[in-house]
């Protein structure tokens, strides 16, 4: 196992956290009374709301429309009533309006036959008109509009396509349970997106930790000459540089995208959305989340529709054995932290953690010890304590010349730092700042 590959710099062994999930069965939620549907699920602007209050809405039915080039739509989960259109704070920081849907009336899908879609004639902006209409994007965490991400640049060519398999975020199984439970429908999202891009490769890279999924995916991928890449488990190995890296051996050069050196990649969650709506003519309504942590009674990975609240999924899974300290939306190394259970699961919600004091490190940082140990961690070969002293004096340009836009917010430098600096959070707001200050100078 210690040949595996993986990226060549940097890196850390966190605690995984999976098995008290990764062995159980995805169970379906609930289906909610009242469903929280934001309008801004996606990188991108949001989309245009098409209801207003005292609307019937069906299951399924476009609530949101892109309003971009890169947007994405929204749709009901449920049937029922548009009670108001209300503002929210997102875990991200993300302000977005939200349609409030009270259920109400019949579903269209539930325990009911699909009539299967022939895709396999169906012309390129065909397939991506689709993804389009039925608001696929990124599941990973990035939640990129997929009608965007596939569509391969004029004057160049994708011949790797790679399939992110690594789920290398502590606790999280999600994606795990889905290359088991789902393998036929993650093989035809591969399928659907072969025809789109018609790449020479098709790689999956997954972590050694997964033999169960490796085992699944390698047989059913087998036929369609799809390549299961077994990498070594690694902290950030999932993160979109490092696995390109990993698998391919390319190297992203910085301010750039993956396509420059010919890959585009995706998330096993976001195949199975583009398989169903393709083939089963069915919008992004639902996902598998992992709800997990120490306070967590019935840890477990839960289908729950989007627009769900974070409180009726804890609830699913036995409620609280003890008191959390700690609510994050995603993982612990790149999720966001929140307060508020009445958030809703979006489409990019990964995983729902309640977290102990045992589980949560704090402590009141102190000054740099020039140890160096941040530097050895970053998988991207940063000083990130050099940027965040640039950062600490409102430097930005200096920081960006060091390297600020090209960091992952992966926490691998943070999680190493003896200081216990909050170099990520310190990173991410930076960032923020010189979109607006560049935003502020074009108006």
């Amino acid at each position: 196992m210690n040949n595996l590959r993986t990226f060549s710099r940097g890196g850390i062994h966190p605690p995984e956290g999976k098995g008290a999930t990764s062995v159980q069965p995805i169970r379906n939620a609930p289906l909610p009374s009242m469903a929280v549907v934001p309008f801004s699920q996606h990188i991108g602007a949001p989309a245009k709301p098409l209801v207003e209050p005292g609307d019937h809405v069906n299951e399924a039915q476009m609530i949101g429309e892109p309003a971009g080039f890169v947007s994405a739509a929204v749709h009901s989960p449920i049937p029922g009533t548009v009670k108001e259109i209300r503002s929210l704070y997102l875990p991200s920081g993300m302000k977005t309006d939200a349609a409030v849907i009270e259920l109400d009336g019949e579903f269209s899908r539930l325990g009911k036959p699909v009539q299967i879609r022939d895709w396999k004639s169906m012309q390129t902006d065909e397939l991506l008109s689709i993804l389009k209409n039925h608001g696929v994007v990124g599941q990973g965490g990035a939640t990129f509009p997929s009608h965007v991400k596939f569509a391969v640049p004029k004057g160049r060519t994708c011949d790797v396509f790679l399939v992110n398999a690594a789920e290398c975020e502590p606790y999280l199984s999600a994606d795990h349970r889905v290359m088991l439970e789902r393998t036929e429908d993650v093989i035809e999202g591969i399928r659907i997106i072969k025809k789109v891009l018609n790449p020479q490769r098709v790689i999956i890279g997954i972590e050694a930790n997964k033999p169960d999924a490796v085992a699944k995916l390698a047989a059913a991928g087998a036929a369609d000459g799809i390549e299961v890449m077994v990498l070594k488990v690694k902290y950030p190995q999932g993160a979109e540089k490092n696995l390109i890296e990993a698998t391919t051996g390319r190297e992203i050069p910085s301010g750039k995208l993956p396509i420059e050196v010919g890959v585009i990649n995706t998330n096993i969650g976001t195949l199975v959305s583009v398989a169903e709506a393709v083939r089963d003519d069915k919008p992004v309504i639902e996902r598998v989340i992992t709800v997990a942590g120490g306070a967590i009674r019935e840890p477990g990975n839960i289908r729950a529709r989007v627009g769900s609240s974070v409180r009726d999924l804890i609830e699913e899974c036995g409620g609280f054995s003890e008191d959390p300290v700690k609510f994050i939306s995603g993982g612990p190394m790149m999720g966001f932290a929140f307060g508020d259970l009445d958030t809703p699961v979006i489409k990019g919600t990964s995983g729902i953690l309640a977290l102990t004091a045992r589980e949560v490190r704090s402590f009141e940082p102190t000054a740099c010890l020039s140890c160096g140990r941040c530097i050895d961690a970053c998988p991207v070969g940063l000083s990130p304590t050099l940027i965040f002293k640039n950062v600490e004096h409102e430097l930005l340009d200096e920081a960006a010349a060091l390297g600020l836009d090209d960091c992952v917010l992966c926490g691998a430098c943070a999680y190493s730092c003896p200081a216990h600096i909050p170099l990520v959070s310190a990173f991410r707001a930076a960032r923020g700042r010189r979109r607006r200050l560049a935003a502020r100078s074009k108006g």
